[in-house]
């Protein structure tokens, strides 16, 4: 599978816009919902104590966590997205579930919290912001790169 330079920077602009939407989720409607807010930073900060002996700061730790989740959620859900061919919800559902998994289910118990943090409301709203960043950046890269092609075909 080839990744051409223009998907990727597709993959990164979805990748911010869906960063946006988590962190308005996060702080705004997951406390509605599921009761708390979800602060993966203090995820980050446990993992620098732990593995690195450093602690960063709170700010530094949210910089980096919205730095993974444009880069890295918008790249993963592209690799998705080409391997499904196309199919924005499939990709981006399949996308989601496995960085939930990743963030819940292997960091969590990196830093010493329970597996899946026991399945609890955290866990829960885990799952909504994960898979509902990737299906956002999966429909995004699905309208930007048909319209790229749509206007390829037209000027060829």
């Amino acid at each position: 599978m080839k990744l051409k330079i223009s998907e990727i920077k597709v993959a990164i602009i979805g990748g911010l816009i869906a960063q946006i939407a988590f962190e308005a989720y996060a702080w705004l409607i997951s406390p509605l919902v599921f009761g708390p807010k979800l602060q993966p930073a203090f995820l980050v900060i446990g993992l620098f104590e732990q593995y690195v002996g450093v602690t960063p700061s709170y700010s530094v730790a949210f910089s980096l966590h919205a730095l993974i989740g444009t880069l890295g959620f918008g790249i993963f859900t592209l690799l998705f997205y080409k391997a499904f061919r196309g199919r924005a919800i499939l990709s981006g559902f399949i996308s989601g579930l496995m960085l939930w998994f990743i963030a819940q289910g292997v960091l969590a118990p990196a830093m010493g919290r329970e597996f899946m943090m026991g399945f609890g409301a955290y866990t829960q709203s885990s799952f909504v912001s994960h898979v509902g960043m990737s299906l956002i950046i999966a429909l995004y890269l699905s309208h930007a790169l048909k319209k790229n092609q749509t206007a390829e075909v037209q000027i060829k």
